[in-house]
């Protein structure tokens, strides 16, 4: 596949890229000012997968049609599967802030775990921590651009549960809420909060709350905002403002 893929880069003037009646109208010139894809967001998932060999053999099935560019495992070793400026399969269908395509534009995280019992383990996420470090330095990723599986895709992910998110925060890699909270305004609008965060409040409001407090509620995933939910929100809500 790697080899397809280096035949089409390499071939000039490119191959099946001709608009369809033009015939002699279109012609190519090819010019040094161009790149490859800059991504701009990390998505972090959990495998929902017993091992990593489990998990590597699910991403290198061509009939899974699933991918990340890194799974990092629970002894802390860091397995990279896809090259950083390639589009890996792992985010699917789902929208955060007016990106629809999260494929294109982030690198995948899987995290080794099984979802329902395992436990995260330090090594994990110190390494998790470092490889962060680096990607944001490298593609100088936005603090707020460190998301979950489940922000983009509510309803349909629940991706990773009862992560470190605060671990994360403190050393620049998405936002967490301040010890201290402040009342918000009686006027407080949530759902405009929870849209200026990023998250798709137009397709399904309880999918929205529901995954907004399984990242950073956590303790309570339910489809309603409690008080204390709000006072959270709103501490957030400025951050992303």
């Amino acid at each position: 596949m790697a080899e397809g893929f280096a035949n089409t880069i390499k071939a000039f003037p490119p191959e099946g890229q001709q608009v369809d009646s033009l015939n002699n109208e279109q012609y190519f010139v090819g010019t040094v000012n161009m790149g490859i894809r800059k991504p701009n967001f990390v998505m972090i998932h959990h495998t929902a997968q017993d091992s990593l060999a489990q998990t590597i053999k699910t991403f290198t099935i061509a009939r899974t049609g699933v991918s990340s560019h890194y799974v990092v495992s629970r002894d802390g070793k860091v397995v990279q599967m896809v090259n950083d400026y390639l589009r890996a399969q792992h985010a699917g269908a789902g929208k955060w802030g007016n990106e629809t395509d999260m494929n294109s534009a982030s690198i995948g995280i899987e995290m080794d775990n099984n979802g329902t019992t395992d436990k995260w383990t330090e090594a994990q996420i110190v390494s998790l921590c470092k490889l962060l470090a680096t990607l944001k330095k490298k593609y100088n990723i936005p603090t707020a651009n460190f998301i979950g599986h489940s922000d983009y895709a509510p309803g349909r992910k629940n991706d990773p549960k009862n992560f470190p998110w605060k671990v994360l925060a403190k050393k620049g890699f998405g936002y967490w809420y301040d010890d201290v909270l402040q009342m918000p305004p009686k006027d407080f609008d949530t759902t405009v909060a929870l849209r200026i965060m990023g998250y798709n409040v137009a397709k399904n409001l309880d999918y929205a709350i529901e995954a907004f407090k399984i990242h950073f509620v956590q303790t309570d995933i339910s489809r309603k905002l409690t008080e204390t939910d709000k006072l959270i929100l709103y501490n957030l809500y400025k951050k992303y403002m």
